[in-house]
Formats: structure tokens, sequence, C-alpha cells
């Protein structure tokens, strides 16, 4: 790692098999923790390259437990997080919305590492047991049209290095990795990016891939669909910019939106909003991603028809339903 890290400080950039070699030594403990802080912190101090994050994307991949759910066309709505914003758990919330559809849903998270409640602590606060079991997994989506993947489960470098981000506590390249490596492999993606830079990066990698795919980013900065300003929307097609007014009928405040400052405050917030009894303002926004991912199946005419799908999901409880089942099957 000593002559890794001096030709980083040289300002010189890893090649895509560079960084898979060292992410693969991470996951398998080749590293002490202060050596793998100090590489952690480079990228904090200049912007990963794309060759970068395919071979640590190529790692994680490589070494994770694959999971086959044969037979579902799987949808996830991910954020990259980092973007210090503490919102509720907006694209959790959106995936039981997506699920009450009959969309089959393989929500892809771990917990927080910048943000007071990630989507694996919200979870488990729930009662959801986290697992890597894919009989289980596969009965979830069968029955609930969900499914949870926490990624330590599944990503061994994820699991050596989850200690070392929540004592940083600040944004590093694993935010940028999390979007790339469902396990489950979905047919479509939803992807929130903190930054336009990412959108760039992310927008190239997702391209390869030749699955159907939407990027967002807020101008305002936060990594989802957040009715407090215009966001940034791309897709195969091009891209454009969209308003509250065409997301969520509204615009909205970042105080409508803050997410608690414990998990116990996030996880009842996730209660109220998924029974419906959320504010004007949370069901929006909360409607408004769900749509974006609804709208990227391309089982939509277009996305007016994808939000008042997410409306009836939400309103006639059956998006409740969707956690009331998998809750059952615990």
């Amino acid at each position: 790692m000593k002559k890794i890290l001096q030709y980083l400080f040289e300002y010189k950039m890893l090649s895509r098999q560079q960084a898979k070699d060292v992410l693969v030594n991470i996951s398998k403990g080749a590293y002490n923790e202060s050596e793998v802080t100090a590489f952690v912190t480079v990228y904090l101090m200049r912007t990963i390259t794309i060759e970068e994050l395919q071979g640590f994307s190529d790692a994680l991949l490589e070494l994770c437990v694959p999971v086959h759910l044969e037979g579902y066309e799987l949808t996830d709505i991910v954020g990259t997080g980092g973007d210090g914003k503490n919102t509720f758990n907006i694209s959790t919330l959106a995936c039981f919305i997506v699920a009450g559809t009959g969309q089959k849903v393989a929500k892809h998270g771990n917990y927080g590492a910048t943000s007071v409640s990630g989507a694996s602590n919200v979870m488990e606060q729930l009662g959801y047991r986290l697992k890597s079991d894919i009989s289980a997994l596969e009965k979830e989506i069968d029955q609930a049209n969900i499914c949870f993947l926490h990624a330590p489960l599944f990503h061994p470098a994820l699991k050596a290095v989850g200690a070392i981000r929540k004592n940083l506590g600040i944004r590093t390249f694993f935010n940028m990795l999390g979007p790339m490596v469902n396990p489950a492999n979905p047919d479509f993606q939803l992807v929130g990016v903190y930054n336009l830079e990412m959108a760039r990066i992310y927008n190239y990698l997702l391209q390869q891939t030749g699955k159907a795919f939407t990027i967002i980013h807020s101008l305002d900065g936060y990594d989802e669909i957040s009715l407090t300003n215009d966001t940034k929307v791309i897709t195969k097609e091009g891209e454009r910019i969209m308003t509250p007014e065409q997301l969520g009928k509204r615009m909205v405040s970042a105080t409508d939106i803050y997410g608690g400052a414990t998990v116990e405050e996030a996880a009842k917030l996730f209660m109220t909003i998924l029974k419906g009894e959320g504010t004007w303002a949370q069901n929006a926004v909360v409607l408004a991603n769900a749509a974006m991912a609804l709208h990227c199946t391309g089982a939509y005419g277009d996305y007016n028809d994808a939000y008042l799908a997410a409306v009836e999901s939400l309103e006639s409880g059956r998006a409740f339903d969707a956690l009331k089942k998998l809750k059952a099957l615990q």
C-alpha cells in the first residue's frame, strides 16, 4: 500500500486493473486501517477517474455474493448519499410505492455513513431482518414485490471499510460505488447523484450496460428529486431540466424533507408517510421519486401516468401493504 499511496500522492491515476487490485486487497484485509483511511482520503482531495471507478466496481462485482432472482424484472432506486442534507429515507419509501404498483423491487442499501439513518438503519428499525438467504429474498419479491439487499452482506470490501466510513463521517468514493454494484443486477435503475460531475460519470458507465436507467440530481445538491429546486434528469435519450411543478406539482422547502435526529425518529417518519399520513410536501417528494422510477421501466405512457400510478399506490394503501407483507415474512 505504501507504494500505491506514494504513487497517488504524486498526482498520478490508477489504471482500471490497479484500482481493482487495491479493492480486492482491502476486502481481504491486506492493509491496516490507517493505510485504508489514507487511500480513501486521496479521493476526498481529487475527482475519481472513470477508470478508477470501473476498477473498484469490477472488484466489488467479482467478489460479491450474487443474487439470482430469476423470472423477475427488477427495479432499484438508490442515491449515492453523501449530499449532507439529512433528508428522510426518500428512496426507500419510493421503493415501497413502486412495489405497491406491482413492479418488483430489489432495493440495495447500507447503514448511514454520512447521514443519521441509512436505508439499512431504517429497515432494521422497522423490524426487517437483514439477510443473504436467496430463497428468503425470492419469497419476499414474490409475495411483497420487494426485498432488501444490505450491501455488506454481499460485498466483503464494503464490510471491511464500514467502520472507517462511519468514523470519517464524510462522503467517500464508496458512496459512488453503491448504485453500481446491486448484486441482483436490476433491469431498471433510478440513480440519484450529489453533483453534476458524478452525473456525467454515471451516464458514461450506465450507457455501457445497455439497460434502462435514469440519473437525477437536484441542482441545489440533493442526490434525489427534492422539489426544493429544479432537477437534472438524464436517460439514454438525453438530458433535460425539470421543475418542481413538473415533477411533484409544487416546490417544497428544505425543512419539509428533514429526516430527524435519530434512527427512531426516521423510522417513525417513514411509517407516517407510508401510511398516507405525511404532509403534502413529504408525499410530493416521495411520489416524484417513485414516479420517475416507474417511468424508467417503460410501462407508462409518460411521466404523468407514472405519477398517477404512484399516487394510487400510496393512497390505496398498497404501498403500506407491501411493507406489512414484507414484515410478515421475517
